[in-house]
C-alpha cells in the first residue's frame, strides 16, 4: 500500500544504516514530508548544537502522497538546524526526486554524523550504500547529476546534490535536483556540505499500491480540471512565475535598490512578456499539468548558448529589482549561476543589493570590494559577486555568512540597512502597503518567508463573502475580514489559515501552486481529505488535516523557542515603519507599517494559535494537539 514506505537512519561517521517502518499512529499525527520531518528534528537534534557541526542532522523526505495519482505530488522536503539562522532549517523543492525515493521504498531519510571524506548516498529498491564522491566533489550541480548517472549506468537515476556553494559552507547554499529545482532558504546545502555529503542518488521500481485506484483516477481528473481552468494556472503555464512580477512591479510592491524604492521603472526588458520571448519552451514537475518553468538558452555574452531552466519570479528580484538592473540577459545568467553553484537566489540577490547600498553610502569602499564598482545597476559587478560568494572570495566570503554575521563583520551601522527576519533576508517583495503579507514575513518559522504563510489572495480585492467561504473552513471563523489589503483587521486569521494550508500541503507533498495560494478557487482541505483517502486509504477529515498542520507548526515553534527565539524575533526591521514607499500606483505611495497596529496584529495572531503573549504555546494547546510530551522519541 501507499503507506508501507520506510524510514532510514544513516550514520555517516560509522557507516551504519538502519531501517524502520513508520507506525500508522505517527502517520495520523504528522502524515509525512515536512510535518514528520519537524517531529524527527525536534526528537533527534540536541539543543544548542553547532549547525555546521557533526551533531546536526539532515532530514530528507517525500510527502505522503508523493508518486501517487494525486496531482503535482512531487515535492521533496529537506530539514535540519539552519546554518543561516540557528532556528528551523527547512527547504522544499519540486522535480522528480521525491516520487523516485518512494518508488525506492523510503519516505524519510535521517542522516547523522560526518563522513571522513566526500561521499554520496546510493539508494536503490530498499538498499542504501555510502559511496565515494571524490570524482564529483567540486563539480557543478548539473555535472554532478550526469556523472553519477554515468557511473551507475542508469539515466533514470534522480539526484539531490549540492554545488560549490554547499561545499564551501556558504550559509545560504541550496540543495538542488534537476536543472533548477531548488531546496532554497535556510542553508540546507551548507548542512550537507558540512557532512561531506555531496549527493543522494536514488532509483526505484517498487510499486506503490493505490488503495482505491478507479476513484483516485476519477477524482484526480476533477482536480486537474479545477486547477487548469483557473486563470492563474493558465497564466502561469504561459509565462511561468515571472507573471507575478508583472503585477507586483506595476503596483509598486517590490523592493528596488535594496529597500530605497518600491518599483523598478523603465524595465520592459525584464517583464514576463519579454522573458517569454526568450523561452524555448515550458517544463513541469512530476504529475503537474501547469508546466510553470521556462526553458531557455542564454542569448549573448560569455555564457551565450548555455541552456538552463527558469528564471523564477525570485530571480527577477535577485538580478533585476534589488540591484536595480534592467537586463534580461543578466537575469538569465544570474539564474544559471545560482543553479550550478547551488545558491539561494533570494539570499544572494539580497546580500549583494545590501552591499551595493553600503557601497553607495561609503560604508564599503573600493578597497573592501577589491576594486569592484559595486553600484546599483552595475550588471557586471552583480554577476561577479555571485561568483565571489560561491567561491568565498574577498567580500564574497563575508556575504556568504548571511545577513547578521556579515553585518557583524562589516560593522559601521551596516545592520540597519538589512532587510531580514530572524537572520534570513526577505525576498524582493515590499510589504509596507500590505499588513497581512508583512505579518506573514515577520512570523515565518524559518525567517522572512513567502512560502510559509503568504495570504497572496489578499491582493485580489475579493468580496468578503468569498473570503469567508475560504477562511471559515475547516475551522469556523466569524471574526472580521476585509477586501482592502491596506487593512489590519482580520488579517492575523488569514495569515494563520495560510500557515495551516502550506504546512498541510508540505506534509502531503503537493505543490503550493495547486492550492489556495495564488488562486482562490484551487484545492483546499476538503479536496486533500479525498485525495488522501483514495490514494492511501487513510481516513482523515479536513479538520484532521488542519490539526496535523497545527501539530507540526507547533513543533516548529517549540524547536525555535528551545534554540532561543523570542517574541522579538517576530518583527520587522525599522525601515518598514520609518521609510514611506515612494513609487507605485496612488494608493501604494506613502505607505508604512503602523507599529502599534502591527503589535496588535501579532497579539491577535498569537491568540489564534493558542500561544501566550510571548508566542509560547500554552500547555492546553499542546495537550489538545497531543504533543505535550514532546520530544517523545517514538521514532
Amino acid at each position: 500500500m501507499a503507506l508501507n514506505r520506510q524510514i532510514a537512519y544513516i550514520d555517516l561517521t560509522t557507516g551504519d544504516v538502519k531501517m524502520k517502518p513508520i507506525p500508522i499512529e505517527i502517520r495520523k499525527l504528522f502524515l509525512g514530508g515536512r510535518g514528520l520531518d519537524m517531529y524527527l528534528m525536534y526528537n533527534h537534534i540536541e539543543p544548542g548544537i553547532d549547525p555546521l557541526g557533526p551533531d546536526n542532522v539532515v532530514f530528507v523526505s517525500a510527502g505522503i502522497l508523493g508518486g501517487t495519482l494525486a496531482s503535482a505530488s512531487s515535492r521533496t522536503h529537506i530539514g535540519g538546524k539552519s546554518p543561516l539562522t540557528g532556528f528551523i532549517g527547512s527547504a522544499n523543492m519540486g522535480g522528480f526526486f521525491a516520487p523516485e525515493l518512494r518508488w525506492a521504498g523510503f519516505d524519510h531519510i535521517v542522516i547523522k554524523g560526518r563522513a571522513e571524506k566526500p561521499s554520496y548516498l546510493w539508494i536503490n529498491n530498499g538498499e542504501i550504500a555510502i559511496r565515494d564522491a571524490g570524482s564529483i566533489w567540486g563539480q557543478t550541480v548539473h555535472d554532478t547529476q550526469q556523472i553519477i548517472r554515468e557511473e551507475l549506468g542508469d539515466r533514470d537515476i534522480k539526484v539531490l546534490t549540492i554545488g560549490l556553494a554547499g561545499e564551501k559552507l556558504v550559509r545560504f547554499a541550496n540543495v538542488m535536483t534537476g536543472m533548477k529545482d531548488a531546496g532554497g532558504r535556510s542553508g540546507m546545502g551548507a548542512l550537507l556540505g558540512s557532512k561531506n555529503l555531496k549527493a543522494i542518488a536514488v532509483r526505484g521500481t517498487m510499486d506503490i499500491k493505490i488503495e482505491h485506484p478507479e476513484e483516485a483516477l476519477e477524482y484526480n481528473r476533477k482536480i486537474i480540471s479545477q486547477i487548469t481552468s483557473a486563470k492563474v494556472s493558465q497564466t502561469q503555464g504561459k509565462l511561468g512565475t515571472p507573471f507575478i512580477w508583472g503585477a507586483t512591479n506595476t503596483q509598486g510592491l517590490i523592493r528596488v535598490r535594496n529597500f530605497q524604492l518600491n518599483q523598478l521603472e523603465n524595465a520592459d526588458e525584464v517583464e514576463p512578456e519579454a522573458l517569454e520571448e526568450l523561452a524555448t519552451g515550458m517544463a513541469g514537475c512530476f504529475g503537474c499539468q501547469v508546466h510553470c518553468r521556462s526553458k531557455y538558452i542564454i542569448p549573448e555574452g560569455p555564457y551565450a548558448g548555455v541552456y538552463d531552466e527558469g528564471p523564477e519570479y525570485t530571480s527577477q528580484g535577485a538580478f533585476a529589482g534589488e540591484p536595480g538592473c534592467r537586463s534580461a540577459n543578466t537575469i538569465l545568467v544570474g539564474n544559471h549561476l545560482v543553479n550550478i553553484y547551488g545558491l539561494d537566489n533570494l539570499e544572494t540577490g539580497s546580500m549583494i543589493a545590501w552591499a551595493m547600498e553600503l557601497y553607495e553610502k561609503g560604508i564599503l569602499t573600493i578597497k573592501d570590494t577589491d576594486g569592484l564598482e559595486l553600484r546599483f545597476g552595475n550588471d557586471e559587478a552583480l554577476i561577479e559577486m555571485v561568483h565571489r560568494i560561491a567561491k568565498r572570495q574577498g567580500l564574497g566570503d563575508i556575504l556568504a555568512e548571511g545577513p547578521l554575521r556579515a553585518a557583524e563583520k562589516i560593522g559601521k551601522d551596516s545592520i540597519k540597512y538589512l532587510i531580514h527576519v530572524k537572520g534570513m533576508s526577505n525576498l524582493h517583495s515590499d510589504e509596507r502597503a500590505t499588513p497581512a503579507l508583512a505579518l506573514g514575513i515577520a512570523t515565518g518559522s524559518r525567517g522572512a518567508d513567502h512560502l510559509r504563510s503568504r495570504p497572496a489572495i489578499d491582493l485580489y480585492h475579493l468580496p468578503e463573502s468569498v473570503l469567508r467561504s475560504i477562511y471559515s473552513q475547516p475551522v469556523p471563523y466569524d471574526g472580521p475580514l476585509s477586501s482592502d489589503y491596506h487593512d489590519y483587521e482580520g488579517k492575523p486569521w488569514q495569515v494563520r489559515w495560510q500557515e495551516m494550508c502550506y504546512e498541510a500541503v508540505d506534509c502531503l507533498g503537493i505543490c503550493k501552486y495547486h492550492t489556495v495560494f495564488l488562486g482562490a478557487t484551487l484545492p483546499s482541505f476538503e479536496e486533500w481529505s479525498e485525495l488522501l483517502y483514495y490514494n492511501t486509504g487513510l481516513e482523515l477529515s479536513p479538520l484532521d488535516i488542519w490539526n496535523v498542520a497545527d501539530r507540526a507548526y507547533n513543533i516548529e515553534r517549540l524547536f525555535n523557542i528551545r534554540e532561543g527565539m523570542t517574541r522579538e524575533h517576530d518583527w520587522l526591521v525599522d525601515r518598514y515603519f520609518d521609510e514611506p514607499t515612494k513609487l507605485g500606483i496612488p494608493n501604494i505611495q506613502g505607505r508604512t507599517i503602523d507599529r502599534d497596529k502591527f503589535k496588535r496584529m501579532i497579539d491577535e495572531y498569537y491568540q489564534h494559535h493558542g500561544w501566550d503573549e510571548n508566542g509560547v504555546p500554552r500547555p492546553e494547546t499542546l495537550q489538545k494537539l497531543g504533543i505535550e510530551n514532546e520530544p517523545s522519541h517514538m521514532l
